[in-house]
């Protein structure tokens, strides 16, 4: 396992992050795959864009608290925090069209 990358604590998601970052197109996109498809491997998503703009997309998601980022070796395995998020602003994912389903990062799994 790698080094962790730093997550934002739930006292520090703020709303004007999240919504900033679900105003792209392709990081929905990528919430949306996460949520249909299940966790994924960064390199597993191609949205036909640089490999430097798709890592700047998974760091605005990750800095926001959408998304947890885990290291595996020499890859990174992405999910979404739907329950923090949903406990922060509850309605917010469902109001954007991307309800809770695969893909989900149990935050219990952090302690």
């Amino acid at each position: 396992m790698g080094t962790p990358l730093p997550h934002p604590a739930a006292s520090d998601i703020r709303l004007d992050q999240v919504l900033s970052a679900l105003s792209d197109p392709v990081r929905r996109e990528v919430l949306a795959r996460i949520a249909s498809e299940g966790p994924k491997f960064c390199g597993d998503l191609d949205f036909h864009v640089s490999k430097s703009t798709m890592s700047y997309h998974f760091r605005v998601l990750r800095e926001s608290g959408l998304m947890h980022t885990e290291v595996v070796g020499n890859h990174r395995r992405i999910t979404r925090r739907d329950d923090l998020i949903e406990t922060t602003f509850p309605g917010l994912l469902t109001a954007v069209d991307l309800p809770s389903n695969l893909g989900c990062w149990s935050e219990e799994s952090e302690t």
